[in-house]
C-alpha cells in the first residue's frame, strides 16, 4: 500500500511544494492532460466532482492509472466516490461549515466500504472560503463558505481540525472561484498548525501559485483553470517545484 502522507510530511520538513492536478470525470475526454501531467513531473492527480453526471468515476480512475505511475487521489464529492482502482483517498471533512452530513454523516455511510478498501486514507479537514461568487461547493454542500478576509475564523477552524486529529488541512475556494484565497489567510493558517496545508481554487496562474507557495501552502491543487487552459500545469508545476 501507498504512503502518501510520508511523501507529504517528508516534502513539509524539507521546504518542499507539491503539485497536484484535480480532475473532473466528466470533463475527462483526452488523455492529453495525463501526459502533460508526466511532462511536468506532477505529484498527484485528484480526481473527484461534486456532481458526477456521466458515470464516468471509476473509468476515469482506471484511464489515469493506465497511463501513469503517477499517484491517484480520490476528492469525494459524496460516500459513493470510492474505487480501489485509486491509490489514496481525501477523508474530506467540512469543517468551515455546519453539515452534519459533511462533517461525518457521509463518513459513516462510506466506512465499512473504505475499511475493506486497499486505499491510503487522508483524513482532511476541509475549509471552505468565500471567492466573491458562490461556487458549485458551497452550493451543494448547503454551507457558509468562511468570509475572505476572517483569517482569524479560519486559523481558529484549521486549529481545532488539526486538534482533533486530522492530518490535512485544505483551504478551498471553490470551482471556478473568482478570488484564490488570500495570502494573508494562508500565512497564519500555516503558522498555527503543523500538519500540512493544502490550497486550491482560482489559482489560475503561476503568480498567484507562486503567492500561496510563499504565503506557507505545501500543497497547490489547480482544477477548473486547466479545463480551459491546459498548458498551465507545465507552468505552474515548475514554479511550484523551483520554490
Amino acid at each position: 500500500m501507498a504512503d502518501l502522507y510520508s511523501t507529504i510530511l517528508n516534502s513539509k520538513r524539507k521546504g518542499k511544494k507539491l503539485f497536484s492536478v484535480l480532475i473532473d470525470p466528466d470533463q475527462f475526454d483526452s488523455p492529453k492532460v495525463v501526459d502533460l501531467c508526466e511532462e511536468a513531473e506532477v505529484d498527484f492527480i485528484m480526481v473527484g466532482g461534486s456532481i458526477i453526471t456521466k458515470g464516468n468515476f471509476e473509468p476515469c480512475i482506471k484511464a489515469i492509472k493506465k497511463q501513469t505511475k503517477i499517484p491517484v487521489v480520490i476528492f469525494p464529492g459524496n460516500y459513493m466516490q470510492v474505487s480501489n482502482y485509486a491509490d489514496a483517498i481525501l477523508l474530506l471533512s467540512l469543517i468551515s461549515g455546519r453539515n452534519p452530513d459533511l462533517l461525518i454523516g457521509n463518513h459513516v455511510l462510506a466506512a465499512a466500504t473504505l475499511q475493506a478498501s486497499k486505499l491510503e486514507i487522508l483524513s482532511t479537514g476541509y475549509m471552505l472560503i468565500e471567492s466573491g461568487k458562490q461556487t458549485t461547493a458551497s452550493y451543494i454542500s448547503n454551507t457558509i463558505p468562511i468570509p475572505y478576509d476572517k483569517d482569524d475564523i479560519a486559523v481558529s477552524t484549521a486549529v481545532a481540525g488539526e486538534m482533533l486529529g486530522l492530518k490535512l488541512i485544505y483551504l478551498d475556494a471553490g470551482s471556478g472561484a473568482l478570488n484564490n484565497v488570500s495570502a494573508s489567510m494562508i500565512r497564519k493558517v500555516s503558522e498555527n498548525i503543523s500538519v500540512p496545508l493544502i490550497v486550491g481554487g482560482g489559482i489560475n496562474s503561476s503568480e498567484k501559485a507562486l503567492k500561496a507557495c510563499n504565503a506557507g501552502a505545501d500543497m497547490i491543487v489547480i482544477g477548473n483553470a486547466i479545463e480551459k487552459e491546459k498548458k498551465l500545469i507545465r507552468s505552474i508545476s515548475k514554479i511550484v517545484h523551483q520554490f
